[in-house]
């Protein structure tokens, strides 16, 4: 489906490419909203190979990633959630490899403070993703992120922090 084709191929195409980038969009607001649910929701079934760097990890399957994710983005201290991601994913660049198979890079620039460590992070980060489409909807199988920089400094004496986000 990378070559021009018919008029329903190229629908067809277009129809992929705007599934796959609204299947990481809802990826990525799972991870900022602390739904587990919907970040597994992303991944393919079975068979998933993730590598999500030093800090993170490299896991087979999606499970061991949730697990890792909700160790992390669900922690509380004090009642209050101890970590709080932004993610924003931008420069999509999806290649439709055939009816079941697409490949995607993604450069995502990624915010996260850490009140337990009183820390900012600010980094660029680049993602080279392997989709399948599994009944009927398009899943992520394969993912690997690079951190190209992180910006790290102390939160301000006196932060707060507010919101709905507990």
């Amino acid at each position: 489906m990378t070559a021009p084709g018919t008029l329903a191929d190229r629908v067809a195409r277009l129809e992929a490419v705007a599934e796959i980038k609204a299947l990481k969009h809802r990826y990525l607001r799972a991870c900022d909203a602390k739904d587990p649910a919907g970040f597994r929701a992303a991944f393919v079934a079975e068979g998933a190979v993730l590598d999500y760097g030093e800090r993170i990890g490299r896991f087979e399957g999606a499970d061991a990633l949730v697990g890792v994710f909700e160790g992390i983005a669900l922690r509380k201290v004090e009642g209050r959630y101890a970590v709080l991601d932004m993610h924003h994913a931008l420069h999509a660049d999806i290649d439709v490899l055939g009816a079941t198979e697409a490949t995607g890079r993604w450069t995502l620039r990624f915010r996260q403070v850490d009140l337990v460590a009183q820390v900012e992070r600010v980094s660029a980060i680049e993602y080279d993703d392997g989709y399948a489409l599994e009944e009927g909807e398009w899943r992520i199988a394969r993912s690997a992120v690079t951190t190209l920089w992180t910006l790290e400094q102390p939160l301000a004496d006196g932060f707060t922090v507010s919101g709905s986000l507990r």
